[in-house]
């Protein structure tokens, strides 16, 4: 299966050292890794929306070549915390994702109700919760429908219920050919992706199946916890 999204050399002087990184269509992989490691900004120089050194690829195709628009339809963003200055509704956000295709308006209300913003749509978002508004984000990146998803630990601010929601949309989104590659604090979600990316220091430090790279030295590495062994994973201070 050739890479969707391809990183070669990718830096950000003082933020994240040269890293190589191929990742093929279809897949949910997380980005992990201790508070100041580089998530953020490796995801954001993924996406496009933050200068540096090297290349990255979508489909083959180096990121600079591609027209905004069009670049905007290839992938969708979710950034870690969303402030709103205006009182747009939350149906009007959620359609500002169809903003490269045109404002055509498609798919926003199956959006607002795959996660559970039905009820809230007319609702000016500078007036939501920090988890509803979170949501909203998410319903602009599923309008977009785009093949690459990138969403900056989107759990963070969710309830159980919803964040077990977005999970399960994730996954369904894999099912149709995207790939949805986010940050993310708990490791227990972690063993549930195709693929795991960890950081440590700005450097990429690991990479692979969640079982060669949650591995108890590499959780005592990075994290400087341990791993207690058994039929769930438990981490504790060493």
């Amino acid at each position: 299966m050739s890479a969707a999204l391809q990183l070669s050399q990718v830096s950000v002087p003082g933020r994240l050292e040269p890293l190589d990184l191929e990742l093929p269509a279809g897949q949910l992989v997380g980005l992990i890794g201790p508070n100041g490691s580089g998530k953020s900004t490796l995801l954001s120089r993924a996406a496009g929306l933050l200068p540096g050194r090297g290349e990255v690829s979508w489909a083959g195709r180096p990121l600079l070549s591609l027209a905004v628009m069009e670049r905007g339809r290839m992938a969708a963003w979710v950034p870690q915390e969303a402030h709103f200055e205006f009182g747009f509704t939350v149906r009007a956000v959620a359609g500002h994702g169809r903003y490269a295709h045109g404002d055509d308006g498609r798919g926003v209300e199956a959006a607002l109700e795959r996660l559970d913003l039905s009820e809230l749509a007319d609702r000016p978002v500078n007036q939501l919760s920090g988890g509803e508004r979170h949501r909203v984000m998410l319903a602009r990146a599923l309008v977009n429908d785009a093949p690459l998803q990138f969403w900056d630990e989107p759990l963070a601010a969710l309830d159980v219920r919803h964040g077990l929601e977005v999970l399960h949309l994730a996954r369904v989104l894999t099912r149709t050919g995207h790939t949805v590659f986010f940050s993310l604090h708990d490791l227990r979600v972690a063993h549930c992706l195709d693929h795991v990316v960890m950081l440590h220091e700005g450097r990429l430090y690991a990479q692979g199946s969640p079982a060669a790279v949650l591995t108890e030295t590499n959780l005592r590495n990075v994290f400087g916890v341990r791993l207690r062994t058994g039929d769930s994973m438990i981490l504790e201070l060493p």
